[in-house]
């Protein structure tokens, strides 16, 4: 844990809680303040977009300014943007939600990129640890996030949740300050030309694909289904509240408890097992749904989905790093970042019209071709190192 490590493992804690917050409370403010009420889950949606659209943004800022630099305007902006927020709702000014979430999506996608800068801050055969120490932190992030919000929530007597949204706004600007103390080694001689091989060329690398679709798609599958638990839960088997919430709050736990161990297992047995294990978990996510809809089942189901997760996105990412040169660092993160963001939005969009038109077994079953997608992308890249002229880049 050296100072770089420590410095975005606090700042994670503190910049996460952008993401849980808006899933927790931009719903609920969308029904309140949306003069149609169909569009309550906009804002929380375009927040998605945001991101994905910040992805290749915030690699393009920080190739031209440093990660220093980068990260701590990226706290500012989330900072001006939750106020702008949270005036918004004192306003009862739905589209200006909107706009507030679309720019608090775009400074998540520079939070994402601690896990890059905390695999460049130690020697390579680490990263996987490091990244997992980065992911650790959101499991706080998660618990923080909510718990502040709903503290704060009547801060404002007269404007509820007003009050939360100045909460993140103070939440989110600790790491301008910690960034301060931060040490930038990007080279930005190198980076400012932002040279390297092209977009094509990149995905076209077994290794790269191999990354990008473990982390993709593992990240779309976890969201299809999650999205649709508390629809399928709450209103089509009619369980509690209080019931739903425990089985999303398990899955959060499951998401990024491992995260302890999962750079630890990387490094023992390599990131295409890892990214076979996570399939595995998966899989006992599909064959639980194939019963009855119990609440133990969404439970176990739910769990099983977060552990998946977090395997497959640590072992994507960590994979990601070992494929790029450092002159091509940039451009890689942010077309990763852009693929993975921009699937995890169509996941999230379409889960809530998926599960209206279908079922909750039948949304399991829909995940079994991108997972073998994974899988087949593994093999491809495990004959390709074999045999390079197998596979030609």
């Amino acid at each position: 844990m050296n100072k770089n490590l420590l410095l975005l493992t606090l700042s994670q804690i503190f910049s996460f809680t952008a993401a849980p917050i808006t899933v927790f409370l931009s719903g609920i403010i969308g029904s309140q303040i949306s003069p149609i009420k169909s569009l309550a889950t906009l804002p929380m949606s375009i927040s998605v977009v945001g991101i994905a659209l910040g992805a290749i943004i915030a690699t393009r800022v920080m190739s031209l300014i440093g990660r220093k630099y980068g990260f701590i305007i990226a706290s500012i902006g989330n900072t001006l943007f939750s106020a702008l927020a949270a005036y918004s709702i004192y306003s009862q000014n739905f589209i200006l939600f909107c706009f507030a979430n679309v720019f608090i999506g775009i400074g998540m996608a520079f939070t994402h990129q601690y896990r890059f800068a905390a695999a460049e801050s130690v020697d390579k055969e680490m990263a996987p640890k490091a990244i997992s120490i980065i992911l650790f932190g959101g499991i706080i992030s998660a618990f923080l996030g909510p718990t502040l919000a709903n503290f704060s929530k009547d801060l404002i007597s007269e404007n509820l949740y007003v009050g939360s949204y100045l909460a993140l706004a103070l939440l989110t600007f600790f790491p301008s300050i910690l960034f301060l103390f931060y040490e930038d080694k990007s080279k930005l001689e190198i980076n400012l030309q932002y040279k390297g091989r092209n977009y094509i060329e990149l995905i076209t690398q077994p290794r790269f694909f191999q990354a990008v679709c473990a982390s993709a798609f593992g990240y779309a599958i976890m969201t299809f289904l999650m999205t649709a638990t508390p629809i399928s839960m709450h209103v089509m088997e009619n369980m509690s509240l209080s019931k739903t919430s425990i089985v999303i709050q398990f899955h959060v736990a499951a998401m990024f408890l491992p995260s302890l161990v999962t750079g630890y297992l990387i490094k023992k047995f390599g990131n295409s097992n890892i990214i076979y294990a996570g399939i595995f978990l998966y899989s006992i996510t599909l064959i639980v749904s194939i019963f009855d809809q119990t609440f133990y089942n969404y439970m176990v189901a739910l769990i099983f989905l977060g552990l998946g997760w977090n395997f497959l996105f640590i072992s994507g990412t960590s994979l990601l790093v070992l494929t790029y040169k450092e002159e091509e660092k940039f451009k890689a993160q942010g077309l990763n970042d852009f693929v993975v963001y921009s699937i995890h939005a169509i996941g999230s969009l379409s889960a809530g019209i998926f599960i209206s038109l279908t079922s909750w077994k039948i949304m399991n079953l829909i995940c079994i071709p991108f997972m073998l997608l994974i899988i087949l992308a593994t093999i491809r890249a495990e004959i390709y190192e074999k045999n390079p002229s197998v596979i030609k880049r």
